[in-house]
């Protein structure tokens, strides 16, 4: 039976043998599932219940210390700044509802799932828009890094002793986050769908029974209420400066919201519909949790201190227990069952608020592979329909940013929301422009979908987002002021060195593109078609090179062998000479030692005096199945083709020979019988694996 060229499938070949050698490995298989195929992406798509934990988690985990940061921060001027909370709090409240109701209008326009990036590109221009991508995409790093610390954080608070654990509890969890996901995201959204559910329970009940018993003249008091504080003396600039600061730190409340938009093609139908319906019921659980939580704070007396040894009477050398678990404990009991689930539901939702970002990050991802601005296997989906490339990126660069910064959620923080409302200002703008380029055309005019949209919900948009524009554009230079010496700085050097790495990528597949553009001066003038099998000794793999170049029926074939010494080369004439090898013999002479150079002269002078011919190398390869028998192969093969390539008019062919460890990769024995005559495998590529043709081999 004649064995088919490398690079055709044989139609011989079973479905069940092809899907046998198409699975993952075990491993894969065990950790993200079997593959599945394109046609079931659609039921991958998320309907409400389940969407809202996987695009809100991060929003609705960010009221865990959102308040604390707010209280942390006012009371570094000590007890009576805490009188600044109510107000403070309320402006939170307000900017979050402006927020959410501007991404409504955000989803009804752009529903393709670029988000803020999309908005500014096609209102603001290519430079606004990268800026938006890329302080998102730094954004989303530092949402993994602060969710999953502020998780660790937490857990130490309710088991004290793991905090020289810290980094390591951090990347264990970032490592888990990321198989989950693997996993597709519907997987992803029922694992991660029970702990935010019961965190809002959880936290309710605790609210609601916090608020009760304060009717009731039973005040739930915190284990920090009797602490005083060492504070700092400020003067007036500085008091001013101290509030705008707490407010910035209680508008961390506020990331999260923009996944949404980001996530709108992960929705069923009516996507866009359902992605409102999603993220209005997303802002008010977190606006009734954070309201909630910033009462019985101040109910409780929460003292809750940057230093901890700034609070007079607490023992500084434990961990300092985060404003939910003093909450917890003060209204349920410390070592009560609702306390622990309180504290389990927390640390699990701010785990996996994390995932928020590892949705929007390869979604965002993707959506700038397509445009060009990053590397095209951003939007190449896995075995599992995800983007699984943008996951393990932005899993590595957050077990980075957790290394670095030792999981602090202090250190973190002050990092955090900046990226946020550089991409929300942004896009706010742009959606102002929007609507006033929608208001500009005349009554029936169309332009970029305007006919779809009626004037009075352009002026209601235009309105919302005028809204939506000023006080984020207002929260920005707030946030930029009270957090730029605290660390921000790096946020600020991060974004334009990513956008421009962003401009760069895009300008370099502009320029290849317009390289290989085709044209009128394409002219096909090759000459001949010649074949050229690289021999080193005569065996079974180069036979079979030999064996895949006749049968292509090339004009002509040759057997290339360069002689690195004189016994070799000579040994080999004698040998093809005894087995009547079919192929004339070329031996090139290599006196440096070298393989690459003297065929690729060999080569030129073949063309200069044959005229341009089309010449194709074949190479045997072998396949290994253990990883430590690489190292005992010298991969010549490879090295040869990846040199051979830069030559003009060549074409590189590989025949894989797979060695008995090689079947390891199928799951079976390739040992013959006694008596069997072993047989020379010869491989048919096919996409990603390797396929046997039934049959025994031809040629060897």
């Amino acid at each position: 039976m004649r064995t088919l060229p490398p690079g055709v499938v044989s139609p011989d070949v079973s479905e069940e043998t092809r899907q046998g050698a198409d699975a993952p490995p075990r491993a894969k298989r065990i950790l993200i599932g079997d593959p599945l195929t394109s046609e079931q992406v659609d039921e991958q798509l998320l309907p409400k219940r389940m969407a809202l934990p996987i695009f809100a988690s991060d929003a609705l985990s960010s009221v865990a210390y959102a308040p604390q940061e707010l209280v942390m921060i006012l009371l570094i001027g000590g007890l009576t700044f805490l009188s600044f909370t109510p107000i403070v709090a309320a402006a939170v409240v307000v900017l979050l509802l402006v927020v959410v109701l501007s991404y409504r209008q955000l989803i009804k326009a752009y529903p393709s799932g670029g988000g803020d990036y999309e908005v500014a590109s096609k209102n603001l221009g290519e430079i606004p828009g990268v800026i938006v991508a890329a302080a998102l995409l730094v954004d989303y790093v530092l949402t993994v890094a602060v969710s999953v610390a502020s998780g660790v954080d937490n857990i130490i608070s309710a088991v004290p002793g793991l905090d020289p654990l810290r980094v390591e509890l951090a990347v264990g969890f970032v490592i888990l986050i990321i198989i989950v996901n693997l996993r597709g995201v519907r997987e992803a959204s029922l694992v991660f769908a029970i702990p935010t559910y019961v965190f809002i329970g959880s936290v309710g009940v605790m609210i609601v029974t916090g608020l009760a018993r304060t009717l009731l003249g039973d005040a739930p008091v915190a284990s920090s209420h009797d602490f005083s504080v060492q504070a700092e003396s400020l003067s007036q600039a500085a008091v001013i400066l101290l509030i705008l600061r707490a407010f910035s730190s209680g508008c961390s409340a506020l990331t999260g919201v923009e996944a949404v938009s980001n996530g709108v093609p992960a929705f069923r139908a009516p996507k866009v519909r359902n992605a409102q319906s999603t993220l209005v019921l997303m802002g008010t659980i977190a606006i009734c949790l954070f309201s909630g939580l910033t009462a019985l704070a101040l109910i409780t007396g929460v003292h809750y201190a940057e230093n901890p040894c700034d609070l007079i009477g607490f023992d500084c050398t434990t961990p300092q227990p985060s404003l939910m678990a003093q909450i917890a404990a003060a209204t349920f009991g410390g070592g009560s069952i609702p306390f622990f689930i309180v504290q389990a539901a927390t640390a699990c939702v701010l785990l996996l608020a994390a995932n928020t970002a590892f949705n929007g990050f390869p979604l965002l991802g993707a959506v700038l592979a397509r445009d060009g601005y990053a590397p095209k296997s951003l939007n190449t989906r896995g075995d599992r329909l995800v983007f699984s490339n943008g996951m393990i990126l932005l899993g590595i660069a957050a077990i980075a940013v957790l290394v670095v910064f030792q999981a602090r959620l202090t250190t973190l923080i002050q990092l955090y929301i900046i990226g946020v409302f550089v991409s929300f200002s942004l896009g706010q703008i742009g959606m102002v422009r929007h609507w006033r380029r929608i208001l500009r055309e005349p009554v029936g005019g169309a332009r970029d979908g305007a006919a779809a949209t009626d004037r009075r919900s352009a002026r209601v948009g235009l309105l919302i987002n005028s809204a939506g524009a000023t006080l984020t554009v207002l929260v920005l230079v707030i946030v930029t002021i009270t957090k730029f010496t605290h660390g921000a700085y790096l946020v600020f050097f991060a974004i334009p060195v990513l956008a421009f790495l962003m401009i760069g990528v895009k300008r370099y597949y502009r320029d290849v593109e317009h390289e290989i553009a085709i044209d009128d001066t394409t002219r096909f003038g090759a000459s001949g078609d010649v074949a050229i099998v690289l021999v080193n000794h005569l065996q079974k793999p180069v036979m079979k090179a030999i064996d895949y170049a006749i049968a292509a029926k090339h004009d002509k074939t040759l057997a290339v062998h360069v002689a690195v010494s004189a016994e070799d080369a000579a040994r080999l004439q004698q040998e093809w000479a005894d087995h009547l090898v079919p192929v004339p013999l070329v031996i090139v002479e290599s006196p440096y030692r070298s393989f690459a150079q003297p065929v690729t002269q060999f080569i030129r002078q073949y063309r200069e005096k044959h005229g341009s011919s089309v010449v194709t190398v074949y190479l045997p390869q072998y396949i290994v199945g253990h990883w430590w028998e690489s190292f005992l192969h010298n991969r010549r093969a490879r090295r040869l083709a990846n040199q051979l390539m830069l030559v003009h008019g060549v074409s590189i062919t590989l025949v894989p020979w797979l060695l008995d460890s090689s079947e390891l990769i199928y799951g079976r024995r390739s040992r013959p019988l006694p008596g069997q005559e072993r047989a020379g495998r010869p491989v048919v590529v096919s996409g990603r694996r390797a396929h046997r043709p039934a049959g025994p081999p031809s040629g060897s």
